[in-house]
């Protein structure tokens, strides 16, 4: 295994950030740790990457206890949502920086650093200031300066947090191609469920410091293991304990997605209450008798043009496309 880690928590003062954290990520995997803002992942990339010491538990890199290293004597890099560049310091000498510390020759770094903004397409740029560059340029830069040190795992804590949702894009089909290239263990840190969904093989979602579920982005969308997954990744119908059992003769708490919502036919007679246009999709806000209900149709789909705020409509829910919830 790339990482094992065991028994982990951190606390600060009172608070428990981390508690009690078990997880593997194979080597060559792009896993990426998912929450909300406080849910702990960010405090187990940076346990992992030795700028947090844990107050219980091990990191094992590689079957190495490293849990008492200092970050420079373990072989990962981080990369940062702020980059972190110098800004006195040319594309080229940023790259190179990493390789001074290390000592290789003057000769030797600068084909290195070349090789790795080749890698990252910014070889032209290598004369420019951080300044001059885009932001997406930036995060390019950081990226080579972190890749060109050739470390075992690269560790990114939320890298594009701070671009704009087109670019943002663009540098995740990127940065996913760079790993396969590359052939690393990539471990990424983000609140973005799309993002986690784009990007990785696996995911583990993170809440209240401990991990809700860990697995490949269609095993967490289509089988999410409690209502907080199911919430988090993706839309979701969630049914009580009560309306499982009076809707499906279901005893444990369920749910549906949007896409699986029928709309018409024979079913529960329900009202409109908002019609949103998506683009490809159309969703439907649907009151029920005590219940609401979203559902997502085609936007192609002629009778979805029809569903007007206040338009009477029938909902199908099969038993099923059920997934019950612990």
């Amino acid at each position: 295994m790339a990482i094992s880690i065991r028994g982990l928590s951190k606390r600060f003062g009172d608070f428990v950030a981390v508690d009690d954290l078990n997880l593997e990520i194979s080597a060559g995997e792009f896993f990426s740790m998912l929450g909300p803002s406080g849910s702990g992942k960010t405090t187990v990339l940076r346990m992992i990457a030795g700028f947090e010491l844990p107050s219980k538990g091990q990191v094992l890199l590689f079957d190495e206890d490293v849990t008492n290293n200092a970050p420079f004597d373990r072989d990962v890099n981080t990369v940062f949502q702020d980059y972190a560049l110098f800004p006195h310091l040319s594309v080229l000498e940023n790259v190179e920086y990493g390789l001074k510390v290390r000592h290789v020759s003057k000769t030797e770094r600068r084909q290195q650093a070349l090789a790795a903004l080749t890698k990252v397409h910014l070889a032209d740029f290598a004369d420019r200031k951080p300044s001059q560059l885009s932001g997406g340029q930036r995060q390019r830069v950081a990226l080579a300066r972190a890749i060109v040190v050739k470390p075992k795992i690269l560790l990114l804590d939320e890298p594009l947090g701070a671009l704009d949702l087109k670019l943002r894009e663009k540098m995740q089909i990127e940065l996913k191609q760079l790993q396969r290239e590359l052939g690393i263990t990539f471990i990424f840190v983000t609140h973005d469920q799309d993002e986690a969904l784009t990007l990785s093989d696996r995911i583990a979602v993170f809440n209240n410091g401990k991990i809700e579920q860990v697995g490949s982005p269609q095993e967490l969308y289509e089988s999410p293991a409690t209502e907080f997954v199911a919430r988090f990744i993706g839309t979701a119908n969630v049914f009580s304990k009560d309306d499982s059992q009076r809707y499906f003769g279901v005893s444990s708490k369920t749910m549906i997605r949007p896409e699986q919502v029928e709309i018409g036919g024979i079913g529960l007679p329900g009202t409109v209450k908002e019609s949103i246009y998506l683009g490809s999709s159309i969703r439907l806000i649907v009151e029920l008798e005590g219940l609401e209900i979203i559902a997502e149709l085609s936007a192609s789909d002629d009778r979805a043009k029809t569903y007007r705020r206040g338009s009477t409509v029938n909902v199908n829910l099969s038993k099923t496309d059920l997934v019950e919830l612990k």
